[in-house]
C-alpha cells in the first residue's frame, strides 16, 4: 500500500473519499445527562458544513467505530466523505487513532475505493505520532487473511493507497511515516507466518522464510536442525519434536549494530509450534484447526527483528526460536518420561499438551549461553491466561520491576492491551516433582502463573519477561478495525522495548 502525506486543505484535496475523525466533546455536570456535543476534527470550515446535516439529523453519534459514508458531499473536491466516530474525545488517543484508521481501510476497501485521504485530527496528539499511527492501523485493517479463497479477487479487496493530510516538519513527519510504515509491514509480516496453515508453515518452512526475510533487511540468520539440538543437549525441546515426521528447527536471527553498548544484548525467544495436537495428552477435537496459531510467539519475534533491522537502534538483539510439531506417534514423550533440559534440570512430564514451555525453557537457556543480558519471550502458552483475561488483555510476567517498567513503558507507547500478573515464590510449590527437580504442569489453578514460574528456572538470575498471548494472538470474529485471524499482538510493544534500549 502506497503512502503519502499532504499539507492540502481538505475541502481542495482531490481525492475518492476524504476521511475525517467525529469526537463527542460532552462534559457530563453531576445531574445532568450526558448529551453528545459532536465535532468534525477538521479546521475546514467546508468539511464541517458537509457533515453538518448527518450530524444534526442523528445519523452520526461519533460512537467509536462507528462509520458514515456520504456521497458528493457538498463544497468538497472528494468524491465521499467518511465520518469515523473516535468517541469521547477527553479519553481520545494515538492508539484510538491507529484503530480508526483501520476501521477507515475496512469500511473502504469493500467498496471498490482503491485510495482515500485521511485527515489528522486535530485533538491534542502530536504530528509524528498521529501520522504513525495512522499508518499503522490502515496496513492492520488492509490485512488479508483469505489466501486460499478461489475468487479471492473478487471478494478480498485491499486499498492500494492512502494520503494522511497532516500540518508540521515535512522531515519529521516523513521519518514518523516511514516508521509506521516499518513495524506495520513487520507486524503483517508476522500475522502472514501464523496464517499459513500447518502443511504449509512447517518448522523448515519457517526457518527459510526467516532467512529469506533477513538477507533481504541485513540480519545474520542460523538455523540448525535435529542433530544440533541433541549436541546442544536440549532434551526438553528435543522431547517435544521426538514425536513428529517433521524435522524441528532451532532458528538464531542476530542483529548486532556498530556502536551499540557491550553491557547490553537483548535476547528474543519465541514459542513455535507450528502444530499444537497436545501430543499424547492430545486435545479435543472442537477448535483444534487453530493450533496452527500456536507458533504466534516465534512468529512475533522474527517480525520484530525484521522492523529492528530496518530502524537500527543502537543494542544487540538475538532471536532464538524453537520450532517445531507437537504430535502423537509411537515416539511422542508420555506423561511420566523424564527429560534433562539444556540447563541441566530434569523435567517430570505431567502433560505433554503443556509443550511450549519445555522448547522456551531451552531456548532461553541458549539465549543466555549466546551472552544475552535480558531476555524476553513471547508464547501463545496457557489456556489460563485466557480465563483470567479474556480475549482482551495478554499476561504479562516479569522477575523485576525494573524489567516490568520498561516494558510497560514500551507497552503504553505502542497503546496494545497488557496486564501483570503475579510470580510469588509461593506458586513455586505448584511445579515441584517427586521424582524430577520440576514437573512441566502445575495442575488447574493459577494454571498460566505456574508456566511462568517453571520458565523463570531456566531465566535464573537474568532480567526476564515473559508474556503469554494465548488469548490475544488469533481474533475470534472480525472488529472494525481488524480482520478475525491473526493479530500480530505484542511486536509493537518489542519494537518500543527495542528502541528503548538502543536511546
Amino acid at each position: 500500500m502506497n503512502t503519502n502525506l499532504t499539507s492540502s486543505v481538505p475541502s481542495q484535496l482531490e481525492t475518492d473519499c476524504l476521511a475525517v475523525v467525529v469526537l463527542d466533546r460532552s462534559e457530563k455536570a453531576r445531574g445532568e445527562k450526558d448529551l453528545p456535543v459532536l465535532t468534525v476534527e477538521s479546521s475546514d470550515k467546508a468539511v464541517r458544513e458537509a457533515a453538518n446535516e448527518a450530524i444534526a439529523s442523528g445519523e452520526v453519534t461519533g460512537k467509536p467505530f462507528e462509520t458514515t459514508l456520504l456521497h458528493r458531499p457538498a463544497g468538497l473536491k472528494a468524491k465521499r466523505l467518511l465520518l469515523v466516530g473516535g468517541g469521547k474525545a477527553k479519553t481520545f488517543s494515538a492508539a484510538e487513532l491507529r484503530r480508526l484508521a483501520g476501521t477507515a481501510v475496512r469500511a473502504l476497501k469493500g467498496k471498490s475505493i482503491r485510495s482515500f485521504a485521511f485527515a489528522l485530527p486535530e485533538a491534542g496528539i502530536a504530528a509524528p505520532d498521529g501520522v504513525c499511527a495512522i499508518v499503522e492501523g490502515a496496513f492492520v485493517g488492509n490485512f488479508d487473511p483469505g489466501y486460499y479463497k478461489s475468487d479471492r479477487a473478487e471478494k478480498n479487496q485491499k486499498i492500494d493507497g492512502v494520503t494522511i493530510l497532516v500540518q508540521g516538519d515535512p522531515k519529521d513527519l516523513e521519518t514518523a511515516l516511514q516508521a509506521g510504515r516499518v513495524v506495520a509491514e513487520s507486524q503483517n509480516f508476522a500475522r502472514d507466518l501464523i496464517n499459513e496453515p500447518s502443511n504449509r508453515m512447517t518448522p523448515t518452512v519457517m526457518a527459510e522464510r526467516a532467512k529469506k526475510m533477513a538477507a533481504e533487511v541485513g540480519l545474520s540468520c542460523e538455523s540448525y536442525g535435529a542433530d544440533k539440538i541433541k549436541e546442544l543437549k536440549m532434551g526438553a525441546f528435543w522431547g517435544v519434536a521426538q514425536g513428529s515426521d517433521e524435522p524441528p528447527a532451532l532458528i538464531v536471527l542476530r542483529y548486532d549494530p556498530p556502536g551499540a553498548s557491550d553491557k547490553v544484548h537483548l535476547g528474543l525467544v519465541g514459542k513455535g509450534v507450528t502444530f499444537d495436537t497436545g501430543g499424547i495428552s492430545i486435545k479435543p477435537a472442537d477448535g483444534m484447526e487453530k493450533m496452527k496459531y500456536d507458533m504466534a510467539g516465534a512468529a512475533t519475534m522474527i517480525g520484530v527483528m525484521r522492523a529492528v533491522a530496518l530502524l537500527k537502534p543502537k543494542v544487540k538483539v538475538t532471536a532464538i526460536i524453537c520450532a517445531t510439531e507437537n504430535m502423537p506417534s509411537g515416539k511422542a514423550q508420555k506423561p511420566g518420561d523424564v527429560q534433562i533440559a539444556m540447563s541441566g534440570k530434569s523435567i517430570e512430564i505431567i502433560n505433554t499438551d503443556a509443550e511450549g514451555r519445555l522448547i522456551l525453557a531451552d531456548g532461553l537457556c541458549y539465549a543466555r549461553q549466546l551472552g544475552c543480558t535480558h531476555l524476553v519471550d513471547a508464547a501463545t502458552l496457557t489456556g489460563a491466561v485466557v480465563v483470567a483475561l479474556g480475549y482482551v488483555n495478554a499476561g504479562i510476567f516479569a522477575s523485576t520491576d525494573e524489567m516490568y517498567n520498561r516494558f510497560a513503558n514500551a507497552n503504553q507507547l505502542a497503546g496494545e492491551k497488557m496486564w501483570r500478573l503475579p510470580l510469588d515464590d509461593e506458586y513455586k510449590e505448584s511445579i515441584k516433582s517427586n521424582i524430577a527437580d520440576i514437573v512441566n504442569s502445575g495442575g488447574r489453578w493459577g494454571g498460566a502463573i505456574s508456566a511462568a514460574m517453571f520458565l523463570k528456572e531456566f531465566a535464573e538470575d537474568t532480567p526476564w519477561v515473559h508474556l503469554d498471548i494465548a488469548g490475544t494472538a488469533w481474533m475470534e470474529e472480525n472488529k472494525p478495525w481488524i480482520a478475525k485471524g491473526p493479530s500480530g499482538i505484542a511486536l509493537r510493544s518489542l519494537v518500543e522495548f527495542v528502541k528503548g534500549w538502543g536511546a
